[in-house]
């Protein structure tokens, strides 16, 4: 059988349309494709793979567990979940674990919650769950409706209802909005999808301060933030405030499938035996190499290294923007980091996408405006020097057209 780009339009639902360049191994911080071109990974498969590529401690777990057991239903409870959920525990505010298999299952288990809990002890009058615009939640249609772009819910008929959004970093709009009905606020710590945008600190404290006095509950969703990606091991903890649900995903499980929602005590137990549930969720072989995904991760010298390395980020991003002038702002935190385009090239953030893959550099966008990198959390600064010379390549390119 020919595997290549063709056959994925043959035999795949065409909701996506992936690159011509199919890869085919790879090893930390650079991927190799069919062809055996390299690149330089500043993408990690959107804030997934946090330790790269085949990282050595994942790849010993996975094997590991891979000859021990596979998979239980919920029925029963397995040691790799336990000792995960141990240690997030541990690690955060929270007191007990819900895992699912994607930030998607996680953040629709937080909504859940949520409304159950409001119902429980306010009741069916208290419902309003506010986000915000530009935010992104998952793709479940509750999910994707909580998310503030329409375009994405829009077309699937009635949605879910009583759900209401306004503009992040506007403190004034959301107290106008939020009231004793409000039983839920979802927000992402910095926004990645919508942007790279960081929250002021009077915003998120306002927030928190709002949620608390309206008996509301704050939703950090921490899907992209979370496991260190912005030099903290959740982001909350560089907020000065404390949410009362989390969920995290993506770099969870450092590659593998897993997510996981985390709240306290008070708030769970209104998830009683038989509301909610999952087939694979706690997978035993999802949770041992998270386990080994964390472990690494939580650590002063990979948290740290993160600061380190997003500083060397916005060195090089700067100077080549004193060359080409094509961005107004890097913006973001530790190693999530946006690069906003000029007016000149609005709407076009993708060329630089397409010219750095063509260079040898796997990067992100985040909307039309906006160039995004989130690459290993332990990539080598010889690694970032030489994709962001492979970047500036491509910046020229399309600079020069």
């Amino acid at each position: 059988m020919t595997v290549n780009r063709e056959l994925f339009d043959q035999v795949m639902v065409p909701n996506y349309a992936p690159s011509s360049v199919i890869p085919v191994r790879g090893e930390g911080s650079r991927v190799w494709d069919q062809e055996g071109r390299e690149f330089i990974d500043f993408a990690g498969g959107i804030a997934v793979n946090c330790l790269g590529h085949c990282h050595p401690a994942l790849v010993s777990a996975l094997k590991e567990q891979g000859e021990k057991i596979w998979h239980l239903s919920n029925v029963m409870t397995n040691e790799p979940a336990l000792r995960l959920a141990k240690k997030l525990t541990d690690a955060t505010f929270a007191e007990k674990v819900y895992f699912a298999n994607s930030g998607a299952e996680a953040n629709e288990a937080a909504l859940k919650l949520a409304r159950r809990f409001a119902l429980d002890n306010f009741g069916e009058q208290k419902s309003q769950i506010i986000s915000f615009n530009k935010g992104f939640h998952g793709r479940t249609f509750f999910t994707v409706t909580v998310g503030g772009q329409a375009a994405y819910s829009d077309g699937f008929g009635p949605k879910p209802g009583d759900i209401v959004h306004c503009d992040y970093n506007d403190l004034a709009a959301f107290e106008a909005l939020i009231s004793d009905s409000t039983c839920a606020v979802m927000m992402e710590p910095l926004q990645g999808e919508g942007g790279i945008i960081s929250p002021t600190a009077e915003f998120v404290e306002g927030v928190r301060e709002l949620c608390t006095k309206h008996n509301a509950l704050l939703i950090f969703d921490e899907v992209q933030t979370g496991v260190g990606r912005t030099g903290e091991l959740y982001a909350y903890q560089g907020l000065n405030i404390t949410p009362d649900i989390l969920t995290t995903a993506k770099a969870l499980g450092g590659g593998f499938p897993i997510g996981a929602m985390i709240t306290t005590t008070d708030i769970a137990k209104h998830l009683k035996v038989g509301t909610h549930g999952s087939t694979y969720g706690g997978n035993p072989l999802a949770c041992a190499v998270a386990e080994a995904a964390f472990d690494t991760v939580n650590t002063p010298e990979v948290l740290n290294g993160v600061k380190e390395k997003s500083a060397l980020f916005r060195e090089l991003l700067t100077a080549i923007n004193e060359k080409y002038n094509v961005f107004t702002e890097i913006r973001g935190e530790g190693l999530l980091i946006g690069a906003v385009v000029t007016e000149q090239f609005k709407g076009r953030a993708k060329e630089f996408l397409v010219a750095g893959t063509a260079e040898g550099v796997m990067s992100l966008v985040a909307g039309a405006d906006v160039v995004r990198f989130t690459p290993s959390l332990v990539i080598p600064e010889a690694d970032i020097r030489e994709g962001m010379a492979r970047f500036e390549k491509a910046v020229a390119k399309v600079v020069n057209g």
